[in-house]
């Protein structure tokens, strides 16, 4: 067993075990003893959970009237057509609420934007506020409702083109991971199997919540498309594919999740903008192993970023018919987004992500889409709820502009790149 530090042991009893701590005395092989050895015999739960207490179950019990009374759809709550961006009822874009896959498929729904409340895969308090804060959108000036605007440089208006809903929000124990992801895997493959009469599915958006999310978030549509058929681009600023602790969920160890149950490819496995301490040399030996195609900063510091996102979207489209995006805040250097768990200087600009977010779902055909590791309240001001409440723009115009038939490469309006003189 590798020597580890006393400073680096202290830091993960006490939780502080972010991406980077991962990289220390852990075996990065996929199927390896330690990952699937039992526990000594003589090892014993320290406190079992009582499974006779009646509140055990209580966070995952969902109401069994929801569609009482009312006919299968989306249900407006807004009392007004539209307002700016701090008015109104807060649901995720002031959008119209769904409550069960009836809903979904009674309103023909492109897009259904979900909660997921996780932050103990993190082992830091702090993302479980993320989506109440992108719903209330208190630093929003954009309108909603009959008075949304158009995303400029395309001049596509997703909230015109899509029929999308609030979802809610996925159950989720605030005391163990590990019990919530069944049930959020549950919601993410409900909202992907509603199939619509264009033939396509209702296309499911998670706002977290840390990192673990993702796990049951690619799983939930794995469970719908099939092992094999869905390819993954991976922004962040570590690999998040190492277990430790005995833990074998979190923020840091979803990835390796994805490969020991054979979700997804590795080469179809494409992460962006690794930076920091971590991957160390084994991981990124590991990730050649299984055939990772990876873009770490260094690489857009080498090459710039254009010629690296233009090579992003070529690997995306080499692969699987349907694509998943997911999207830790941390890619984002934190002079953009402070309001995240683990921060890493160094990171891509919002005008360097949110071109690369909308091109992907609209030039691939992209299935689902996360947004993990907003922690509101460790940002003063409303910075990382800009950038955060962007990125997600970002990928409904993108899908909008899918559904409109635009999906030419880098596709801009021309009244917006220049002011048609000569």
């Amino acid at each position: 067993m590798k020597k580890v530090s006393l400073g680096i042991f202290l830091m993960a009893v006490l939780g502080w075990f972010s991406s980077p701590v991962h990289a220390v005395g852990v075996d990065d092989t996929p199927e390896s003893d330690r990952e699937r050895a039992h526990a000594p015999a003589d090892v014993e739960p320290i406190i079992p959970l009582n499974k006779a207490d009646e509140t055990y179950d209580l966070w995952k019990l969902i109401r069994d009237d929801l569609s009482e009374g009312r006919e299968p759809g989306p249900i407006n709550v807004q009392r007004t057509w539209g307002g700016t961006g701090w008015q109104g009822i807060p649901t995720f874009f002031r959008l119209p609420v769904a409550l069960v896959p009836e809903d979904l498929k009674a309103g023909q729904v492109d897009v259904a934007i979900m909660g997921a409340h996780t932050d103990m895969g993190l082992g830091s308090r702090g993302a479980n506020r993320g989506p109440a804060a992108f719903r209330e959108a208190r630093h929003e000036y954009a309108t909603w409702g009959e008075y949304s605007m158009a995303h400029m440089p395309t001049l596509v208006n997703p909230f015109q083109e899509l029929t999308m809903v609030d979802y809610g929000d996925a159950p989720v124990d605030p005391l163990s991971t590990e019990r919530s992801m069944d049930e959020i895997r549950k919601y993410v493959r409900d909202i992907a199997s509603v199939e619509l009469e264009n033939g396509e599915r209702t296309i499911p958006i998670i706002i977290g919540g840390d990192h673990s999310l993702a796990y049951p978030n690619i799983a939930g549509v794995v469970d719908v498309y099939g092992k094999g058929n869905v390819g993954v681009i991976h922004f962040d600023a570590h690999y998040d594919a190492t277990q430790m602790m005995g833990h074998l969920i979190t923020h840091g160890a979803w990835v390796k999740r994805l490969f020991l149950e054979g979700l997804v490819p590795g080469k179809n496995f494409i992460q962006v903008a690794l930076r920091g301490y971590y991957p160390d040399k084994d991981s990124f030996e590991w990730m050649r192993e299984q055939g990772f195609r990876y873009h770490p900063m260094a690489e857009v510091e080498r090459r710039g970023w254009d010629a690296v996102m233009k090579d992003v979207i070529k690997e995306a489209k080499d692969g699987p018919e349907y694509l998943y995006i997911s999207f830790d805040l941390d890619t984002l250097d934190p002079a953009f987004a402070p309001g995240t768990g683990t921060p890493e200087p160094g990171g891509l600009t919002p005008r360097e992500a949110f071109p690369i977010v909308r091109r992907l779902c609209a030039e691939t055909n992209v299935i689902g889409f996360d947004l993990v590791e907003f922690a509101p309240e460790r940002d003063p001001t409303y910075v990382t709820g800009l950038n955060a409440n962007r990125i997600v723009r970002e990928c409904l115009t993108g899908i909008a502009m899918r559904k409109k038939g635009i999906t030419e490469e880098d596709y801009l309006s021309p009244l917006t790149v220049d002011d048609g003189r000569e």
